[in-house]
């Protein structure tokens, strides 16, 4: 039986040959820590937080290192929403996806780390629950393509803009994370 580093796509992952992109890969910088800032937006939809998954899926994200610097719950308005799935909005089931996100609170996390863009994505798992790997967020929670649980963004680009669509720069909190090596870099 093999393990769970002999699947191929996580023996990728582990190797770092589907990491990609200039801003997703660690640089040194005089002074401070030895990779380059990297947020996210996180937000676990409204049937992950009727399921009480919301603990679930931070301790998730604090087990694999990652620095939570914003976290809220909200009922989103849906023109937060219409920016959020702008690109969406000429599909079928964008009705139905703005209903649904604005059914019931969501909450939305900022996480920082290293890679946490493309590492979120891979915590995650497919966005189809069905064809998500077990162990992964989806993979474990989801019950429907509909209904996956949870939100992570898809690029630094799209972080950076979605993390400024639902939150103001005063609610993300900037702290020292000394006694935790993980987030930023080796000692």
């Amino acid at each position: 039986m093999r393990g769970l580093s002999g699947h191929p796509t996580l023996r990728r992952l582990l190797c770092g040959a589907l990491a990609r992109g200039p801003g997703l890969f660690a640089r040194p910088n005089s002074g401070g820590p030895s990779w380059t800032r990297e947020r996210t937006l996180v937000a676990v939809k409204p049937d992950g937080v009727q399921r009480r998954l919301v603990g679930a899926v931070i301790q998730r994200f604090e087990k694999r290192g990652f620095k939570l610097v914003g976290l809220k719950m909200l009922q989103v308005p849906e023109s937060v929403l219409a920016e959020h799935y702008h690109d969406l909005r000429r599909r079928p089931f964008y009705p139905a996806l703005i209903s649904y996100m604005s059914s019931g609170p969501v909450v939305a996390m900022v996480w920082e780390g290293p890679n946490v863009v493309y590492m979120s994505r891979a915590m995650i798992g497919h966005t189809n629950s069905a064809e998500a790997a077990p162990g992964t967020i989806r993979g474990d929670f989801g019950t429907h393509i509909s209904r996956n649980v949870i939100h992570a963004s898809d690029s630094v680009e799209g972080a950076q803009r979605e993390i400024q669509l639902w939150f103001q720069s005063s609610e993300l909190v900037d702290w020292a994370d000394e006694g935790h090596h993980s987030s930023t870099g080796p000692a």
